[in-house]
């Protein structure tokens, strides 16, 4: 312990050094306006500033880099919350009831609490990185292509059972999202699949296009058909705070989300994107009032913005223990170290502790300047919604359009998010919920990628997924849940034909 807090001294010694102080900032700033900018997202912004970093020391790019990285996790629930347009895809969870609380008047309040959710998540999961980088990146590890197959199965499985409305429905929404994933460019042959001419679709339907059209535009157009819209007036300050029974139901989900969104990070994959979602569908379960989620329950806030926030620190665990990147942002960032002579693994902590200790001890300070940051700009914020929707709206929607055209400079991105907008309104319109279908879209090439690979190493033998342990537990769970949740379906179809075949019987 005593080590460790020497190592930390060291570390606050770097991170406090005003020209990294400096870059944390600009990190910071920068992550939060990439963040709220749909459609740009973290690895954009990082892969843009690559470049600025390699004329700096390593300490100073690999802080900026990551500033740019939870910055952009703070970021995203602000347009989420505000206009029901998700800022990154990991704040589409935030939506569903922030955009609820939005049109109560507590939008103030959604925001403060995810801002506060994040600090909390982030300060908290950085003294996990600390603490159990080396035996959780151990364990990762052990998972092969079968084991992430049955992992992302029983995720999707998961979410559709604890879902509030139908199971089936959930499955169904997901489907459509794992369909829609398989479009592109199949990763084993190389063979373009679905495509139909269009060359954009070679890299498959990016989740942006699909995520801004199902949420913002059938948002637009639900809204646009009522006959008067609210009026908000001006909110006072304690408006703008949550009130103490918000603070005390978000307690145990940041407390939850930092912890579950934790653990997900370390596992490769979209893991902020996989935290928010698996997040939102425990507290929906653990409610003892589930019937308020997609109403404006502040716990469907506070547990996906602690847990995406917290998968952010998760990481990072395997990039620096073991350099091995969880996903496209930390090989990014393994990049921009290796340019700077640094090879991340094992023998980063023993032969360079300023830059280990440094960049942790940096992500404590990013933390408090992005709260710093956030709390302030929430009566700005919130004075957004005071413009008409006349004037609004239509400016939301050249926002959207320049949102999405901006990540591939693609006309076909435009015209899938409105098609998408358009689906949207009809499925909302029949009370499907259109989360899962990101959630099928985000999974799908790595769902696919995982039973393929998991086909060749046992030459064609699906034995593979119930020899394997880890492997078969989660499948199993997975199967139990799927007949927990069509289950009372299913007995109510048998009942409904007994009692029709007796009917029949009795008119003989």
């Amino acid at each position: 312990m005593t080590e460790t807090l020497h190592n930390l001294y060291v570390g606050f010694s770097v991170a406090l050094a005003p020209n990294v102080l400096l870059y944390a900032f600009v990190g910071c700033v920068i992550g939060t306006l990439v963040g709220v900018l749909p459609g740009v997202g973290p690895l954009a912004g990082i892969s843009l500033l690559l470049p600025v970093s390699f004329g700096l020391d390593a300490t100073s790019a690999i802080v900026l880099l990551a500033g740019i990285y939870y910055g952009a996790m703070y970021g995203g629930s602000t347009t989420s919350i505000l206009m029901r347009i998700p800022g990154e895809a990991a704040s589409v969870m935030t939506c569903i009831d922030g955009y609820e609380m939005t049109r109560k008047g507590r939008a103030g309040a959604a925001l403060a609490i995810a801002a506060v959710g994040s600090f909390i998540a982030g300060t908290v999961s950085i003294i996990g990185l600390m603490l159990l980088a080396p035996p959780l990146a151990s364990f990762a590890l052990r998972f092969g292509p079968p084991e992430y197959f049955a992992l992302l199965l029983l995720g999707l499985l998961a979410l559709a059972y604890m879902s509030s409305g139908s199971m089936l429905k959930s499955l169904a929404m997901a489907t459509l999202g794992l369909l829609l994933g398989t479009i592109g460019i199949d990763p084993m042959t190389g063979f373009v699949r679905f495509s139909y001419g269009l060359i954009e679709l070679g890299d498959g339907i990016g989740v942006v296009p699909v995520a801004v059209g199902l949420f913002g535009i059938s948002e637009i157009l639900l809204t646009a058909g009522q006959p008067s819209t609210p009026r908000v007036k001006q909110p006072r300050l304690k408006e703008l705070l949550p009130s103490r029974a918000e603070w005390r139901d978000s307690f145990w989900p940041f407390g939850r989300g930092t912890v579950l969104g934790f653990l997900i990070g370390i596992i490769p994959g979209s893991a902020h994107i996989i935290a928010s979602f698996v997040s939102y569908a425990i507290e929906r379960r653990l409610s003892k009032r589930p019937e308020r989620f997609g109403h404006g329950a502040i716990e469907g806030v506070a547990g996906p913005e602690s847990a995406n926030n917290a998968a952010t620190s998760g990481a990072f665990v395997p990039m620096l223990a073991l350099g091995v990147p969880s996903g496209p942002i930390p090989a990014v960032m393994i990049a921009a170290m290796m340019v700077h002579g640094i090879s991340p693994g094992p023998l980063l902590i023993a032969q360079q502790p300023e830059l280990f200790w440094g960049f942790v001890a940096s992500m404590y300070v990013g933390n408090l300047v992005l709260l710093i940051l956030n709390l302030p700009l929430v009566g700005i914020f919130v004075t957004i919604l005071r413009i008409p929707y006349s004037l609004l709206y239509p400016a939301i929607l050249i926002f959207c359009i320049l949102g999405v055209y901006a990540v591939n400079g693609s006309v076909v991105d435009i015209g899938i998010m409105t098609v998408m907008g358009a689906l949207g309104y009809v499925l909302r319109k029949f009370d499907f919920d259109t989360a899962p279908v990101v959630l099928g879209l985000i999974l799908a090439p790595m769902m696919e990628m995982s039973f393929r690979q998991s086909l060749a190493m046992s030459s064609g033998s699906y034995a593979i997924f119930f020899t394997r342990p880890i492997a078969a537990v989660m499948l199993t769970v997975g199967l139990s849940l799927l007949l927990l949740g069509i289950g009372p379906f299913l007995m109510k179809r048998l009942d409904w034909r007994q009692r029709l075949g007796f009917a029949a019987k009795d008119t003989a």
